[in-house]
């Protein structure tokens, strides 16, 4: 904590560079997806990244197969470009004495070690604040610092106990979890906007603070609607497969060939579709004749637009429906998704190459794109250790890993 007479350091002078995050220097502690996502978006946009390992590496290492053209395993890749490797092991003092002298020239602290890890190192927010009243420490949890600080933060066990497979499935089958670790997505993101929130007020005041997010506050806040709904009712809701709580039809439907996602989100949209589907007068029934109405008689109006939706393809009702402006699409697999955004201009894909050693890397692409200052990608994801002893000038010149 900062005390009266303590001198606060000056913000880091802003480097030439066009980018937002130039001449910011992150020390990242943190291993597997919700902190390696949160520092890669902050390299991507300027800051140095070093990624602090254990003699060991990041758990995702060994997270094989697939892996990508270098051999490295796409799991590791996709959240560690822009960053340089360096092994510290926290057992020994030599590699804790390390890890202080790379934290004591960076500007921000990222890690997600169990919570009361970093204090028994001494590497903690309090004890480093002591003497740098300016860093800007984030800590990523589980269930937070309090009496969830023993549970295991994994985003399967996370989707469990947060709520989100009670609503994810079909309301007949069992409890599904999402198709990507979304929890540790939906945290990285917010450890990152934390993080640029402490920046600025740094940037204002000279005084940095500690960043605190964990899982499951960061899983129950993206339950949104959802949630705000069961705070609101006392009453939680129930699994509808691909099909809305509030708004029908919004959901998926069988076609001739493929599956289909129609999305209608008004009475106009609505119209729209019964015309398109031949299905004449179907908006003046009563029973759809309003969103509720349509809600409350979402069986019978499912069979109702399936039954005329297996007259064609998927593809085919996508661009019918989506020219009378009625949101639809088929379900595209990741392969044809990254095919459509790269139809649409979006780049959704970025080969990143080593200048160094000519090896490459697809990645995906940063999905944040200010107008000014774009993103760059300028290394592919290290190997351990790749960049021991060439970080700082005053650095141990060695170059053994083991024990560093």
């Amino acid at each position: 904590m900062y005390q009266k007479g303590c001198a606060v350091a000056s913000p880091s002078p802003i480097s030439s560079s066009s980018q937002p995050l130039a001449g910011i220097r992150v020390a990242d502690f943190s291993r597997v997806l919700a902190g390696p996502l949160c520092t890669m978006m902050l390299a991507d946009y300027g800051a140095e990244v070093i990624k602090i390992e254990s003699p060991a590496g990041d758990d995702t290492r060994a997270w094989i197969p697939p892996v990508d053209a270098s051999g490295t395993g796409t799991y590791f890749a996709s959240v560690n470009r822009n960053k340089k490797s360096v092994v510290a092991d926290l057992s020994t003092e030599r590699g804790l004495a390390y890890a202080r002298t790379l934290i004591a020239k960076c500007d921000v602290v990222v890690e997600n070690f169990r919570p009361g890890v970093m204090a028994k190192f001494g590497l903690d927010y309090q004890t480093l604040s002591e003497s740098r009243p300016d860093l800007v420490y984030c800590s990523i949890s589980g269930f937070g610092a309090g009496a969830g600080a023993d549970m295991p933060g994994y985003d399967l066990l996370v989707q469990a106990l947060g709520g989100l497979m009670s609503i994810t499935g079909p309301s007949e089958g069992e409890p599904s979890k999402a198709g990507v670790a979304l929890v540790d997505v939906l945290t990285g993101q917010n450890a990152l906007a934390g993080i640029l929130m402490a920046l600025r007020v740094r940037d204002a005041t000279g005084m940095g603070q500690e960043v605190q997010v964990n899982l499951l506050s960061s899983l129950l806040a993206a339950l949104v609607n959802q949630g705000t709904a069961t705070l609101a009712t006392g009453k939680s809701p129930a699994r509808l497969g691909n099909a809305h709580p509030s708004i029908a039809p919004y959901e998926t439907f069988r076609t001739g060939s493929g599956t289909l996602a129609v999305a209608v989100g008004n009475d106009r949209q609505f119209a729209a579709l019964a015309r398109v589907l031949g299905l004449e007068g179907l908006a003046e029934e009563a029973r759809f004749l309003s969103n509720e109405r349509r809600v409350a008689s979402r069986t019978e109006l499912r069979a109702v637009v399936e039954t005329a939706l297996l007259a064609d393809t998927a593809a085919q009702w996508q661009q019918k429906l989506l020219a009378a402006g009625v949101p639809a699409g088929k379900v595209n697999s990741v392969g044809e998704a990254f095919e459509l955004a790269e139809s649409l201009g979006l780049g959704p894909s970025t080969i990143v190459t080593d200048p160094a050693t000519g090896r490459e890397s697809r990645q995906l692409a940063n999905p944040i794109r200010l107008s000014a200052t774009g993103p760059e990608y300028r290394q592919v994801p290290p190997s351990l250790g790749e960049h021991q002893g060439t970080i700082f000038s005053s650095e141990p010149s060695t170059t053994t890993v083991k024990g560093q």
